[in-house]
């Protein structure tokens, strides 16, 4: 017998799948040029992103104006590229078939979103009360936490590592997503 889906798994079903739409569709335009970008540069590409949201949010101005919320779709769909490139590492493949790269993408989302719902459950969905702008600087502080991982050639005492923190920003990402459409909604 299928459980019905929660709230939060619809929500997330629902941002999941433009994001993943996006990443097919310039996967389709562009091939998998990404594979070039060792995981530092992944990891500077989010972090661009997460500094644009952040200085829109302080400032309140949006000169560019694109909406932040292409910025998180881009930063869950970035992490999701750096997950696959830790996998795939010492690959010299630069070009994937795109059912390839599709299987790849639904293969760590879909690792990713499960860690979400135990996550959940233990915190009693306690996202549905932070601001957004929180939610971000958890998303600048686990990049500088992966930054300094990666500039310990990987090598931590008690961290869990670079994969558990590009895990956290798809995730945080996801719930600025939400919590955006909830605002919104209230608005």
């Amino acid at each position: 017998m299928k459980e019905k889906m929660t709230r939060t798994e619809k929500e997330f079903e629902t941002e999941t799948k433009k994001c993943r739409d996006i990443f097919e569709k310039k996967t389709r335009d562009y091939g998998t040029s990404w594979r070039i970008l060792r995981l530092p540069s992944l990891t500077d590409q989010i972090f661009i992103k997460a500094k644009r949201i952040r200085s829109i949010e302080e400032t309140g101005e949006n000169k560019i104006g694109d909406d932040v919320r292409g910025e998180y779709i881009a930063m869950v769909n970035y992490a999701v590229m750096a997950l696959i490139q830790q996998e795939l590492e010492g690959c010299a493949e630069t070009e994937l078939p795109l059912d390839t790269a599709m299987q790849l993408y639904d293969k760590h989302l879909g690792r990713t979103i499960r860690l979400m719902l135990d996550k959940n459950h233990d915190y009693g969905e306690a996202w549905r009360q932070m601001r957004v702008s929180s939610m971000t600087d958890l998303i600048l502080m686990k990049l500088k936490r992966i930054k300094q991982i990666e500039d310990h050639d990987g090598k931590t005492l008690i961290s869990e590592g670079v994969e558990g923190g590009y895990m956290d920003i798809i995730n945080y990402s996801l719930f600025c997503l939400i919590r955006l459409d909830e605002l919104d909604v209230e608005s």
